[in-house]
């Protein structure tokens, strides 16, 4: 006869069995859960393995974990229409398991749903109720096979079912059986309820961090910055936060990187962006020259100087004075910019009066600042000074996501500057985002211009833009040709070891000790060949 919810069990056996058989099973196997639960929380893993144990160990067969369907998105109790089917189980087949689909208050799964109550039938035979829906009885053993039915738990509310077969001749006591399946649904409740609370935060944390990219994402639109790669808008995010402080900002990045992009995106965002914004290449200023330009000049300061005449700092007054290629800069300047940063006044040349100016600094290297330091070549006290907010641009080839947006951005203004209508095709922008693009976004501008201009096709193909694009350039053969033919080269930017040691020595040798004309042979300004020449011997 089938006994009601929560009866009190009768012996399966004339006599208590000796426990240490089952005992140590019903050990083993709780250890191993917790094992497992120990190494992973993924109720695939642990309610699968758990299935398992209770069918080898215990002869506790074709469990099954009965869930709401829906159990993700309903916080509230179920209503009388709602559905649950079989989400783990272990002993029954695929197809079977899809047949596990039991409306509420359907059947003794359902009943067990609807009231929370766990249901024992002993003999599924004689129950009308049981429905024998996932295993048909042929496929059972011929003699009394019970049903054991326990409710599972989450907040209170009953959200599924453990089941399992049980055959009614089993040597341990029933009391037992159901006690260690109610300690496992209680488990598998709890594992579900921890699994939707780091679901619940990783949903928070994804839609957080998605408002953040679209903060960030139209803050790039706003400063004319293209693209969204992590490593990009992780520099955008440093610029946003020191943005309205007045401290100096030092960008460090490979050559090409957009510097002068990121440093007028910075006087956009902050308080100043209605003031000036003073751009300056320190390597592009003669050695003669730089006080001048930085600090301006008095009437009668030198020869030529016929009007005074304000300098960058000046100019910049109230706004940014974003100072490119810094490392550039003679150490004697250095000295002085590094007075006018400590004390906000500027002395003009050829003048006695101190100035007050209020200017933001932001300077640009793609050199190891510290490494200059080191040997002499930059002031340690103004590095300092400098490097109060570092901000790393990213490569392009730390930010390849962005590739196609720069490249079909290029595109678009190129097209639009020459009047052409060229357009790339997807196995050609492939080709693109494959490339190392060792000069960064400035080498993939002018890679995009070559194709625009050189191309008679209106659809760029795959095998054009390989065609098309700059190939590795020998500098020390191109050098030693330059040093054969000694023309007047258009200089493009070189690494600072890129000429040798002895192709320095012998251009000096060849041109009588003159560093313009050796550097004019190598196709260096004499500010590069200086350098180089300096490293050389150690200065």
């Amino acid at each position: 006869m089938n006994r009601p919810t929560r009866p009190r069990p009768a012996r399966t056996s004339s006599a208590r069995p000796s426990e240490p058989s089952w005992r140590e099973q019903e050990r083993l196997l709780l250890g191993e859960v917790m094992r497992l639960v120990g190494k992973s929380l993924a109720p695939e893993i642990v309610f699968r393995e758990m299935l398992h144990l209770l069918s080898e160990l215990l002869g506790l067969n074709r469990g099954r974990i009965v869930l709401l369907d829906g159990l993700e998105q309903d916080e509230t109790r179920p209503p009388a229409q709602a559905s649950a089917s079989i989400r783990y189980s272990y002993g029954l087949t695929r197809r079977e398991a899809a047949r596990g689909s039991y409306a509420y208050g359907e059947g003794i799964t359902g009943a067990v749903l609807a009231s929370g109550q766990a249901i024992i039938v002993q003999n599924i035979d004689a129950e009308p109720r049981f429905l024998g829906r996932a295993v048909s009885r042929a496929q059972l053993p011929q003699e009394t096979v019970a049903f054991l039915a326990l409710p599972i738990e989450m907040n209170r509310r009953t959200v599924g079912v453990l089941g399992v077969h049980r055959i009614r001749s089993r040597k341990a006591l029933l009391a037992d059986d159901v006690a260690l399946l109610g300690m496992l649904a209680t488990l598998v409740g709890q594992l579900l309820q921890l699994q939707s609370l780091v679901e619940e935060k990783t949903r928070a944390l994804e839609n957080r961090n998605a408002l953040l990219s679209r903060a960030l994402e139209s803050a790039a639109a706003r400063y004319g910055i293209i693209g969204s790669s992590p490593a990009l808008l992780r520099a955008l995010d440093e610029l946003e936060r020191v943005s309205q402080a007045s401290a100096s900002v030092l960008l460090l990045g490979e050559s090409g990187t957009g510097k002068e992009l990121f440093a007028r995106a910075l006087h956009l965002a902050s308080g100043r962006r209605d003031a000036p914004f003073i751009k300056v290449n320190c390597a592009a200023i003669p050695d003669t020259l730089f006080e001048s330009e930085l600090f301006g000049h008095e009437r009668g300061a030198f020869t030529g100087a016929t009007v005074a005449r304000a300098g960058w700092f000046e100019q910049a007054d109230g706004g940014t004075l974003f100072l490119d290629e810094i490392g550039e800069m003679p150490l004697a300047l250095q000295t002085k910019l590094l007075r006018t940063l400590q004390e906000g006044t500027i002395v003009r040349l050829g003048g006695k009066r101190e100035i007050a100016v209020d200017v933001r600094l932001v300077a640009a290297t793609n050199r190891d600042l510290a490494a200059e330091v080191a040997r002499g070549a930059f002031r340690r006290d103004l590095f300092y000074r400098l490097n109060v907010i570092p901000i790393r641009l990213p490569s392009l080839a730390e930010r390849r996501e962005d590739i196609r947006a720069l490249a079909l951005h290029f595109l678009n203004r190129t097209n639009q500057a020459n009047q052409r209508n060229v357009h790339l095709s997807g196995a050609a922008l492939d080709v693109l985002e494959a490339q190392p693009w060792p000069g960064n976004i400035r080498e993939l501008s002018n890679t995009i211009e070559r194709l625009v201009l050189l191309t008679d096709q209106p659809v760029v193909s795959a095998d054009e833009v390989t065609r098309l694009l700059p190939r590795e350039v020998d500098v020390q053969a191109l050098s030693e040709s330059a040093a054969a033919a000694d023309p007047a080269l258009v200089r493009a930017y070189l690494h600072r070891d890129s000429h040798p040691a002895e192709a320095l020595r012998q251009a000096l040798q060849r041109h009588g000790g003159n560093q313009s004309r050796a550097a004019q042979s190598l196709g260096l300004t004499p500010r590069q060949f200086g350098y180089r020449w300096r490293k050389l011997q150690g200065g």
